[in-house]
């Protein structure tokens, strides 16, 4: 997360281009290296390559009790940040102007969101296309203000998330597929008919 955005950070502003540049970047880095660490192991395998597809599996009411609160704790300030995310979404010289401090605005954003997705990532694994999906979804059917937005990702995600998981432990029963790899081939589509679309 830090690595991230030291790498994002230009002239002390936190541009969200490299931001997203960078994130790909380390996490392309950092899923080399654990590939390269489970290519020494040789028991436990398929669980490990499970996890790094997206598995529901490992969601326990224990590891609930710690990845929950966590989830919840960054969430709640996040809605609360609504009418900013508003403002800023006018552009960042209309935000200013409107007494939104961009800069701890970004960086404050930055930190939940690392907070939220470490949290759900340490349960779930890396699930592709629901955060990058359900909000364009949610934008076209609820509008863009963030107030109506965030919440309807939210529940709007956890409900597909659970269908796809759902589809994953039925399609092939007894075997099961991974999440992330369910996500993907039903988002990848929608998402490419989404950006060709607007």
């Amino acid at each position: 997360m830090f690595l991230v955005y030291g790498i994002a950070r230009r002239h002390g502003q936190l541009d969200p281009y490299m931001l997203l540049l960078a994130g790909v970047m380390v996490g392309a880095f950092f899923n080399a290296a654990v590939l390269l660490t489970v290519s020494f192991f040789h028991e436990e395998l398929r669980n490990v390559f499970l996890w790094l597809m997206g598995n529901l599996s490992g969601a326990r009411f224990e590891t609930l009790a710690v990845a929950g609160p966590l989830t919840l704790a960054a969430c709640l300030p996040a809605f609360f940040l609504a009418k900013r995310y508003n403002l800023i979404a006018t552009g960042d010289d209309a935000a200013a102007q409107l007494g939104v401090d961009i800069r701890v605005l970004r960086r404050w954003s930055y930190l939940l969101a690392s907070v939220i997705t470490g949290a759900v990532v340490s349960v779930s694994g890396v699930v592709g296309f629901v955060g990058l999906l359900i909000p364009h979804i949610c934008r076209i059917l609820f509008g863009p203000d963030h107030r109506l937005l965030m919440p309807s990702s939210f529940l709007m995600g956890a409900t597909f998330l659970v269908l796809a998981d759902t589809l994953a432990r039925t399609v092939i029963a007894p075997a099961e597929i991974p999440v992330g790899a369910v996500t993907a081939a039903l988002g990848a589509p929608v998402f490419v008919y989404l950006l060709r679309r607007k």
